[in-house]
């Protein structure tokens, strides 16, 4: 599901549930990040990077631990660049050679409203003009939890570009169904704080693509490098 919303040169691999047959052990750093976690946390911690070794594996990297940053953001091998994602009933992780990509952010949320409240703590007002639109005419995707993934999805894609905070409301997202169907489409997200400088380029934007599928919602940018202007 992932996969199909990045290019080519981008592994992913996810998995539906925990397939705790198929985990490999976390190392012992790992462990110690997890030791006193509840017991949901550390199905979750361990699956997803279960993923992301399988993904280096198939990039030809040799499988090595991934561990959170002070802000939690993974630690990825030297050379590569990726990111990870966890709801529940899926577990994901998208990896790719930094000399192919930029970065790259993804996140798959519940296919649900979100919960009272929370949509107005996240997003614009123009932003909640447009899904009253959408909702009009497509009232069986929740704009809402889609919307809040692609917010999900522009902070993991910017963050190890900027290595700062980037609040809910600095990036103004418009979500933008295919033709053919509401089950998938393409968003633009304009951010509105001066945005990343990639080679010599200052990035105004991102470009992502989104899919509803399976009682899930995902979403995923990938930043093109700097020898790419598109």
């Amino acid at each position: 599901m992932i996969g199909e919303l990045l290019p080519e040169s981008v592994v992913a691999v996810e998995v539906y549930g925990d397939d705790e047959a198929g985990q490999t052990p976390l190392y012992p750093e790992e462990e110690a990040v997890v030791a006193r976690a509840v017991d949901k946390r550390r199905r979750e911690f361990a699956t997803v990077r279960t993923c992301a070794r399988r993904a280096m594996e198939k990039l030809g990297v040799p499988p090595q631990p991934v561990l959170p940053d002070q802000r939690g953001a993974p630690r990825w091998p030297k050379g590569l660049l990726g990111s990870m994602t966890h709801c529940d009933g899926y577990r994901a992780a998208a990896l790719a050679r930094a000399t192919d990509l930029a970065s790259v952010g993804i996140d798959a949320e519940p296919h649900g409203p979100l919960p009272a409240g929370v949509l107005h703590s996240v997003s614009l007002p123009a932003e909640r003009a447009r899904l009253a639109l959408l909702a009009a005419r497509h009232p069986t995707v929740h704009w809402d939890r889609l919307l809040f993934s692609a917010k999900e999805s522009v902070y993991k894609a910017w963050f190890p570009l900027t290595g700062k905070w980037l609040d809910f409301e600095e990036a103004d997202i418009e979500i933008r169904p295919d033709p053919e169907t509401a089950a998938h489409g393409r968003f633009r997200a304009g951010l509105l704080v001066p945005g990343p400088l990639v080679g010599d380029r200052r990035l105004g934007h991102f470009q992502g693509r989104w899919t509803v599928r399976q009682g899930l919602v995902a979403t995923a940018i990938a930043v093109p490098p700097p020898s790419d202007p598109s």
